[in-house]
């Protein structure tokens, strides 16, 4: 019998991935969606964050969620409106799935949640960060924080699995094209000091991550990082090469970049140096070590 993994957030970036991967082994998926309809190629059930509502056919027959829903961190200034939307979409989102959790009586065998190596915090400096480590004391640590707690509420219920996620390489989305348009139109440069820490991951490991915590019904926290973290100058410098390009401009001064983005600049300033070593002692196996490797699979068309 076919087992069916109930996504929230599954038409973003990672969820239509993530998606494709496991219909690919044979699973049954749907989405969790502001819309309902049940006629998509991925049926599609109704959820309101706001009136913290769900449809409640949505849970029949699931054996596991996988829980991606939140506003985008880079989609906009952190203004205070905006840094609310941030916390509230992954804590409010959190809740309603403990709800769907405690309502399915046991039949959920498994939740896998999304968080973000943000939870360490914007300045560690060279300290290489571990699931046991302290989190941070910034706007996105507190998110983390916050959002881990809210989906840890399963954990009574059943298995709940947390994956702290870097920067996911796609060309489809994300922050990569982002990064890729300036080398492209040879201004590519680093930024600040370049000596960042850019914790990375390519789509496909992260999504077989997903499928991994799942399937082994793991518990706690795990950085879904690949082994090789780059300084931003050395990503700045491969992605250069695998486009086909040269970098020879000055960094972009910090002062610039916080003028542009505001508080938000931070992000891109400062790294978290994650360690991958917990879950690859759990027994996954990464597709992508190596980021000129990853990128050139992203970029072979």
């Amino acid at each position: 019998m076919q087992e069916t993994v109930l996504i929230t957030g599954g038409s973003g970036l990672v969820g239509s991935r993530l998606t494709e991967l496991l219909v690919e082994k044979g699973y049954v998926v749907r989405h969790l969606s502001r819309t309902r309809d049940l006629q998509a190629r991925t049926p599609s059930y109704q959820w309101d964050l706001n009136k913290k509502t769900w449809e409640e056919d949505a849970i029949e027959g699931v054996s596991y969620i996988i829980h991606l829903a939140g506003a985008g961190v880079a989609d906009g200034r952190w203004t205070a409106q905006r840094k609310k939307q941030i916390l509230n979409s992954r804590v409010f989102g959190s809740e309603l799935v403990c709800q769907m959790v405690e309502q399915a009586k046991g039949k959920i065998k498994a939740v896998v949640s999304s968080s973000a190596v943000g939870y360490y915090g914007m300045n560690r400096g060279s300290e290489i960060a571990k699931e046991d480590s302290t989190p941070g004391n910034d706007f996105l640590a507190d998110v983390c924080v916050k959002w881990e707690n809210s989906i840890l509420q399963c954990a009574s219920e059943t298995k709940v699995s947390i994956l702290r996620t870097g920067i996911v390489l796609s060309s489809k989305g994300g922050a990569l094209p982002k990064m890729a348009l300036p080398v492209r139109l040879w201004v590519g440069s680093p930024i600040g000091s370049g000596h960042q820490a850019m914790p990375w991951i390519h789509i496909d490991d992260l999504c077989t991550m997903y499928i991994y915590a799942m399937e082994q019904q793991l518990e706690g926290a795990y950085n879904a990082t690949a082994p090789e973290p780059v300084e931003n100058k050395v990503f700045t410098k491969v992605l250069a090469r695998v486009l086909r390009r040269k970098t020879f401009l000055p960094n972009v001064p910090a002062f610039v970049l916080k003028l542009i983005f505001g508080e938000m600049a931070q992000v891109l300033l400062t790294g978290v140096n994650a360690s991958s070593e917990k879950i690859t002692s759990k027994g996954f196996v990464w597709q992508f070590t190596n980021l000129e490797s990853a990128l050139r699979d992203i970029y072979k068309s």
